[in-house]
């Protein structure tokens, strides 16, 4: 069985991040790159994004923090949103980590196992998922401010949704909850970047608008993935193909299995809905999408080439991800481990 291969554009990552920083304004900013920069491969987009000037990163956990400290030298700061969790202690320290403090047990964790270290703090300004309370910052700010912060942030829960009415709710709280602090102040994220100047403060984190994803419409695309023809055949009126039977061939068709599925991150509900491209011609999907394996119907291409593109300048990961009934960055972050990845620095 061949493997399929997703090209990673880098040049792109690179262009989307400078796009995105010249909407930031006057502020510095980062990059999300956690989940293994969303499954594109955090040592070589973080290196990019390096190279393109980025100085802040930002990962879930400290055990990413700790592979990413592996590309990027001490000039780099690393930030961990899940904070200092039990067990961190070391990760945080051998690798220079800088925990985003979520509650006041890591408050009183950090300060017990690492004091000195660095560390900033989350704020649940009201996505309620992660951060401190309003009344809990309130009671520990003066310890907290003691010990001197790296930086503050927050979480928008709708800015992929410019109308929201609790964006502006959210910005009200998080300036309310900061008001009067010298220390710098981040809220937003691609989407948040979007809404505007009242949402930038000091550092901005660009994380799906980075590999070309929305809410950022202007971004660059930057994956490509090209899956291989295993096999071809001719399939008469009234035959059906795959698992359930659920695609019959109403005209004499030609069929190409090619070597990937939903062990491969795509996704099985995407099935009747989801098109392959050769060059400008699309192919769509016949019957259900197996573990390793996927029907295409090529009926209409004067000769089969060796492979298909799933996605690439004529589907978007976005694209993908209406087909299935889902959002663009469980495609991106569903990518197998089993895909040949090559990478484009031009």
């Amino acid at each position: 069985m061949g493997f399929a291969t997703l090209t990673v554009d880098l040049a792109a990552v690179k262009s989307n991040w400078l796009a995105l920083k010249a909407l930031s304004g006057s502020g510095d900013t980062g990059a999300v790159v956690k989940a293994d920069a969303y499954g594109l491969g955090a040592d070589k987009v973080a290196r990019a994004l390096s190279d393109a000037g980025a100085r802040a990163f930002f990962v879930a956990l400290a055990s990413e923090g700790a592979v990413l400290r592996n590309a990027l030298d001490t000039r780099h700061e690393i930030f961990v949103f899940s904070g200092h969790m039990p067990g961190d202690k070391k990760l945080l320290k051998d690798n220079d980590l800088t925990p985003l403090l979520n509650s006041p047990q890591q408050l009183l964790r950090h300060m017990t196992d690492l004091s000195g270290h660095p560390f900033g703090i989350q704020l649940d300004s009201g996505m309620n998922r992660l951060g401190m309370e309003p009344d809990e910052f309130r009671a520990a700010g003066a310890k907290i401010m003691r010990a001197g912060p790296k930086l503050i942030i927050s979480h928008l829960a709708c800015a992929d949704e410019p109308a929201h009415a609790q964006n502006a709710a959210q910005l009200a709280t998080f300036r309310e909850m900061t008001a009067g602090l010298s220390v710098p102040l981040s809220l937003s994220a691609t989407g948040g970047i979007l809404l505007g100047a009242d949402y930038h403060f000091n550092l901005t984190r660009p994380g799906i608008g980075l590999y070309g994803g929305l809410p950022f419409e202007g971004a660059a695309p930057v994956v490509r993935l090209s899956i291989p023809v295993i096999q071809t055949r001719d399939v008469a009126v009234g035959e059906t193909v795959g698992y359930g039977a659920t695609w019959t061939a109403t005209r004499p068709s030609r069929i190409a299995t090619l070597s990937a599925g939903y062990a491969d991150g795509l996704i099985r509900a995407m099935g009747p809905n989801a098109k392959l491209w050769a060059d400008d011609i699309p192919c769509p999907l016949a019957g259900r999408v197996s573990m390793d394996l996927m029907g295409v119907d090529v009926t209409d291409l004067p000769e089969v080439p060796e492979t298909l593109d799933m996605l690439g300048p004529h589907q978007t990961v976005d694209q993908l991800a209406d087909a299935a009934g889902t959002i663009g960055y469980e495609i991106l972050t569903s990518l197998g481990a089993r895909y040949k990845r090559d990478y484009k620095e031009n």
